[in-house]
């Protein structure tokens, strides 16, 4: 997850003395349950209304707990499916808040109204994320239900009216990316807290439906509004948080916004983007899934690592002996084609290798999804750097910037 608001408001207010904390444990996204009363269809976990036999029982979740909380996770963001499906939500949410996890809870919506309210507000959820797809047309299109947007909407203004931290969670795709302004719009004018921009991965229906992957351009015009949006709220002192997700190339992309606009900050900015570091799958973020597999994140849910059932998941989590763990926990990543030759790597990590293994078989090939060019990326052509004279074959480009 790229925190976009808080790189600019370090651009806007650098502090030299500012130190990057370092988890002991990476950050857990858990599917309690595949069922869902919806069928979107950029799922990746591709749920349905039905029930999912072999889910984890509720005594095997808090034996998991138990488990995270030793390792030293911070987080659990409880999802699903609809979480709020699981018969026993609200015990397992007050358990992991009494535990002293974050707890999150990432949601449709659709079934928060005034007589569920209470209860979500009692457990004491540190987030509650609602995904919004775009305006009322285009939102009920993609989660083929009519009267989804309004009941998502309700649940957003229930949730901030009861001082409860709420965002939107969006996916851009090609299809959506016209209602992004409104969007935007609509968490100013609704007083959100949050807003999160998900670029579209490809895992479950998202990888089915994959050729409604946003363009470059319209990829780039819409980090563009983002970044502007952002930047706006923090000069006029009204911030709201916005974060991005799945497209690490992001990072790189706002060097590029803070180099047009405030030049002066981008070396500083640059470093703290070094620090962060950039994809964090199968290091600084895990999934488990509702029959207790453990995957690198949620999108690598055709690749197990091991199952909490017959294996704690600190056993399985820093076990190297997988190839896959082993190539993501490597700093540097040992990727390929431009991500090998890209000056940025320090930054993005490599980006998202879910999408590579998707479209070539290989985790390690370049990101597809990067949406920069060579000459932004500071990538060198092999025959221009047969043309540069030796000194400047062996320094990289932009590295000093």
């Amino acid at each position: 997850m790229f925190r976009v608001t808080q790189y600019l408001h370090e651009v806007m207010h650098p502090d030299p003395s500012a130190r990057k904390h370092v988890a002991p444990g990476p950050v857990v996204i858990w599917n309690l349950i595949r069922r869902c009363n919806l069928a979107c269809q950029h799922c990746y976990s591709i749920s349905a209304d039905i029930d999912f036999p072999g889910e984890l029982s509720t005594p095997q979740i808090y034996a998991t707990m138990d488990d995270l909380k030793a390792f030293g996770v911070p987080v659990l963001i409880l999802s699903g499916g609809e979480p709020l499906l699981h018969p026993d939500i609200f015990d397992i949410s007050r358990r992991a808040k009494a535990m002293g996890f974050y707890v999150g809870l990432s949601t449709n919506g659709t079934l928060i109204d005034e007589s569920l309210l209470p209860r979500i507000a009692q457990t004491g959820y540190d987030y509650v994320g609602i995904s919004i797809d775009g305006i009322e047309s285009t939102h009920d299109r993609f989660r083929r239900k009519q009267g989804a947007y309004i009941a998502s909407l309700r649940a957003l203004r229930l949730c901030r009216d009861a001082g409860i931290k709420v965002g939107v969670r969006f996916t851009l795709t090609q299809d959506n990316a016209h209602d992004l302004p409104r969007l935007l719009d609509l968490i100013e004018g609704e007083r959100i807290d949050k807003f999160y921009l998900s670029h579209l991965n490809y895992g479950g229906r998202g990888n089915v439906n994959r050729k409604t992957d946003a363009m470059f351009q319209t990829t780039r015009l819409a980090m563009d509004r983002l970044f502007d949006a952002c930047w706006r709220l923090l000069e006029a002192g009204t911030p709201k948080e916005f974060v991005t997700g799945n497209n690490d190339a992001d990072a790189v992309y706002l060097l590029h916004w803070v180099r047009r606009r405030i030049p002066a900050r981008e070396k500083a900015l640059r470093a703290s983007l070094a620090q962060w570091g950039g994809n964090a799958s199968g290091v600084g973020v895990a999934n488990i899934d509702n029959l207790g597999n453990v995957h690198p994140d949620t999108f690598w849910w055709d690749y197990g690592l091991g199952n909490v059932k017959e294996r704690p998941f600190s056993k399985i989590w820093p076990d190297v002996s997988d190839p896959l763990m082993a190539g993501l926990k490597a700093s540097p990543r040992r990727v390929k084609g431009r991500c090998a030759s890209c000056a940025y790597l320090d930054v993005c990590g490599g980006n998202t290798r879910v999408r590579a293994w998707q479209l070539t078989g290989d985790p390690w090939a370049e990101d597809p999804g990067c949406y920069l060019d060579d000459d932004e990326l500071g990538i060198v052509s092999g025959r221009e750097r047969l043309r540069m004279k030796p000194w400047v074959r062996t320094r990289r480009p932009d590295r000093a910037a």
